[in-house]
């Protein structure tokens, strides 16, 4: 678990070059990246890596909370948005772009999963799952729609594009709105099933 001191500036500067550095490296190389490489792109030596990540697992961990943290951000004002409708289709956008401009939820599976992560990621459920209440009690989702069916489909635009290696930049849009549209309660079916639970 890396300091929550505050950082000096040279410090917390170096901190964000290696989280740019290693969300990068394993973007393109996955689990096998080394600190090595990570250390290169970020221009400083592996003496500094360790310095603010003791383990690999700590640098994974920093790089999932900054990017939870992101997501977070985002949909903590659209809360109290005037249209629930719309402050739902936003955060999804948000999470698709982040996605689509670096894949790495694989590090969520990746590290050890240690106390900040655990916070921030269950701060993004109840985000979510708050957006989601509040669409449906507007009639903007179908009734049957929950938090967990949209944490579940946060993925999917981007995962289907993921098999079209030369698909335009912006192809997820499109699954977005599909799946957007399949929560609309226009014209909407009975669910086969019910909805899971998520721990």
């Amino acid at each position: 678990m890396t300091s929550t001191r505050p950082l000096r500036a040279d410090a917390a500067r170096n901190r964000e070059l290696l989280l740019a550095a290693a969300a990068d490296e394993f973007a393109e190389h996955g689990l096998d990246a080394s600190v090595a490489d990570i250390a290169r792109r970020a221009g400083v030596g592996k003496g500094t890596v360790f310095r603010h990540f003791p383990t690999k697992d700590d640098l994974i961990a920093a790089i999932v909370i900054d990017r939870i943290t992101a997501l977070n951000a985002v949909g903590e004002p659209l809360l109290t948005a005037p249209d629930p409708g719309a402050a739902l289709l936003e955060f999804l956008t948000a999470a698709a772009r982040q996605r689509q401009e670096r894949d790495l939820s694989f590090l969520l599976e990746a590290g050890e999963l240690n106390a900040e992560v655990s916070q921030v990621r269950t701060r993004m459920y109840e985000i979510i799952n708050a957006l989601v209440d509040r669409a449906r009690d507007h009639g903007a989702v179908r009734d049957d729609v929950t938090g967990a069916d949209v944490i579940l489909l946060m993925c999917a635009p981007n995962y289907v594009t993921g098999y079209l290696p030369e698909a335009p930049p912006d192809l997820w849009r499109r699954y977005l709105a599909i799946i957007f549209d399949g929560l609309r309660p226009e014209g909407a079916h009975p669910l086969p099933q019910p909805p899971p639970t998520l721990a």
